[in-house]
């Protein structure tokens, strides 16, 4: 089987690369606004949405056929009854940081699976406990870049580490790609698990 990665992100490229399944990246636009507030259909709906885009682009290419299978996926990150996406600027990570600072937030990842017509989608969602963090360490973090391009202003993997104190559910989804989620929509859509498809 073809799988087709539906994401720009280096983190679900090196999650699927260290499950050793063989795949393609190709990204396309999807639209990504939304007026759904509840964070576990917003992360399933944008996942569909980024993998219909794929699935269009791949079939006005002609390189679309019954034995490809799409993988999309999305995350947001909920603090207080809030939906924090990527930062718009250093001050806004700044802010999310400060929210997340000494309290438990949830992180949602959306997964998508389409092929031919058929598509499923679920999503997975992770307890993070954030030790409090002072001004000063708000600002050395913010400084090293690393919160710009990450839902809720932080990587888990990255460092951020530093003041995670502990976490629920599968780390992996914090890091963008809930794997198990992923592994059991695979079983359910193809009959076969993630592994087998490698094969």
């Amino acid at each position: 089987m073809r799988i087709i990665l539906a994401s720009k992100s280096p983190r679900r490229r090196e999650i699927l690369t260290m499950l050793g399944v063989p795949f393609e990246i190709v990204s396309a636009d999807a639209d990504e606004t939304s007026n759904i507030t509840d964070p576990a259909l917003l992360v399933r709906e944008l996942a569909l949405r980024k993998g219909r885009a794929v699935r269009e682009l791949l079939r006005s290419e002609g390189r679309l056929d019954e034995n490809t299978l799409i993988i999309a996926s999305d995350t947001v990150v909920a603090a207080e009854g809030r939906i924090l996406g990527k930062p718009t600027d250093d001050a806004d990570a700044a802010r999310m940081l400060r929210m997340l600072s000494g309290r438990s937030h949830h992180v949602i990842s959306g997964v998508a699976l389409l092929q031919g017509t058929r598509e499923i989608a679920d999503f997975d969602q992770t307890a993070v406990r954030f030790a409090p963090m002072t001004e000063a360490e708000i600002l050395w973090y913010v400084q090293s870049g690393e919160p710009r391009d990450k839902a809720g202003a932080y990587a888990v993997q990255g460092l951020a580490s530093l003041f995670i104190e502990g976490l629920t559910g599968d780390y992996f989804n914090v890091v963008g790609l809930p794997v198990h989620k992923l592994d059991l929509l695979v079983r359910t859509f193809t009959g076969r698990s993630l592994p087998e498809l490698s094969l």
